[in-house]
């Protein structure tokens, strides 16, 4: 992060904005609508300048005395060396100081703002577009409507009360969780608040029930995070505790809740962190703790992810959990790479298999993998990439069926070789690549000449 986010105080505190332009007033009555107290410095106002209702006018140029005693600053005026001159006046009086559309100058920047008091979203690009920062805004003004302000009062009544009554902090925010996506809320967003207080005073004098944990297994998809489901983002901001395996880029584990705890349980090749069976065991001890468990797998939890694994040790101990199914790898590499998967011209079936060397070779079904018309989609299959395509060609595939190694797809690092059966794995470029990667085989990797839409770095 370039700038910290923060929302300042300013209730009733000396603010000064200096510039008498329509961008200096646009400022003024935001720090207005804060609470401040605002002092406007400038030699004359704008033709058309209304000045903000409560604010304070001084007809004059900008002197550094003005500073003192401000609790921040904002330069909007058109004189490059006067906003330099506020800028260093307020830093060596360590008073917060924006200057408008100059992030250099800036100890602080002002966001676009969604304002649903006392709800308040804030949205900025550290200076870099602050048009995006309002397109985005503006995308979440149906998503987030006025009703969510009088829900927040709602809650602030009642917060003293639930800390009162439930002491640990983790069963207070799932109380809060359960009343702020029910019924209560309904209730709120509906204008009958008198019927919200009656129901959430009802289930607080319910007794306490041991709390009972659960298991999310989510499919995290292949890596960009816009391919996630809307299930798998609700269940990732609700866990307790996630533990993530070494597929799961990091830009969608920051998606999952910040205070959760994290526990990596990923494998490596030669390096389990650990063991199946031992994250089984974790599972199900969390669970019991009364914790939400996030397992969070790269893909989907059931192609070759162990899912099934996993839920069977849950049921045995009859623990409640729930599957969200994830885009995998197969389906969203390939579609990526520009290399549809089926193709009236050139497969009429697709087989996936993981290329986990054992013992120094690949135990699989090459009888019925080396056939004609159909894509092989091969998982984890780096290491053993020259045995899979030499026990290909001798099982009866031409040397000049096409394949392709894909490393990173959908990610902003992915990159794609292409060759054949008989030439790939003497290609140099194929000892650049890092895990995780997928290999396509089959005449369909011809048609990413002409498919190929994704162009990371472009």
């Amino acid at each position: 992060m370039d700038f910290f986010p923060i929302f300042l105080n300013i209730k009733n505190q000396p603010c000064l904005v200096v510039g008498g332009g329509t961008v200096a007033v646009r400022k003024a009555a935001l720090l207005l609508q804060a609470g401040a107290k605002l002092r406007i410095v400038a030699p004359q106002l704008d033709k058309g300048f209304e000045l903000p209702h409560g604010s304070e006018y001084l007809a004059e140029r900008f002197q550094p005395s003005q500073l003192d005693g401000m609790a921040l600053v904002i330069a909007a005026t058109d004189d490059a060396a006067v906003n330099e001159q506020v800028s260093r006046g307020a830093k060596l009086r360590n008073i917060p100081v924006n200057v408008v559309d100059n992030p250099e100058l800036c100890s602080f920047i002002m966001p676009a703002i969604l304002d649903r008091s006392p709800l308040v979203v804030a949205f900025s690009t550290g200076g870099a577009s602050p048009v995006l920062a309002r397109l985005m805004r503006g995308k979440l003004e149906a998503l987030i409507p006025q009703a969510y302000g009088r829900l927040a009062d709602f809650a602030a009544r009642f917060r003293d009360l639930i800390k009162q009554r439930i002491d640990t902090p983790a069963q207070r925010r799932i109380f809060w969780e359960d009343m702020l996506d029910g019924a209560v809320a309904e209730k709120v967003f509906a204008g009958d608040e008198k019927a919200a207080e009656a129901m959430l005073l009802a289930q607080l004098e319910q007794p306490q029930a041991q709390a009972r944990g659960e298991v999310y297994l989510v499919g995290a998809g292949p890596g960009d995070p816009d391919l996630l489901t809307f299930r798998a983002l609700r269940l990732m901001q609700k866990a307790d505790v996630v533990l993530y395996d070494n597929l799961v880029s990091k830009p969608i584990l920051e998606m999952t809740r910040r205070d959760a705890q994290r526990i990596f349980v990923g494998k490596r090749r030669d390096n389990h962190t650990l063991p199946q069976e031992e994250i089984n065991e974790l599972l199900v001890r969390l669970a019991l703790e009364g914790k939400r468990v996030l397992r969070l797998k790269g893909g989907d939890p059931f192609i070759f992810g162990r899912g099934g694994e996993e839920i069977e040790e849950l049921a045995g101990h009859h623990i409640h959990f729930q599957v969200v199914p994830g885009i995998t790898a197969a389906s969203g590499v390939a579609t990526y790479a520009g290399i549809p998967l089926t193709h009236r011209d050139h497969a009429q079936s697709c087989v996936f298999v993981t290329g986990h060397l054992k013992q120094g070779g690949l135990d699989l079904d090459w009888e019925k993998l080396a056939v004609p018309n159909q894509t092989i989609v091969v998982y984890m299959g780096l290491q053993g990439l020259e045995t899979l395509c030499g026990k290909l060609i001798t099982h009866g595939l031409s040397p000049d069926t096409p394949i392709a190694i894909v490393q990173h797809g959908t990610r902003t690092t992915q990159r794609v070789v292409c060759g054949t059966l008989g030439t790939l794995p003497q290609n140099p470029e194929v000892a650049e690549l890092q895990a995780p990667t997928l290999i396509i085989v089959g005449g369909v990797v011809t048609l990413r000449k002409k498919l190929a839409w994704f162009k990371p770095g472009t």
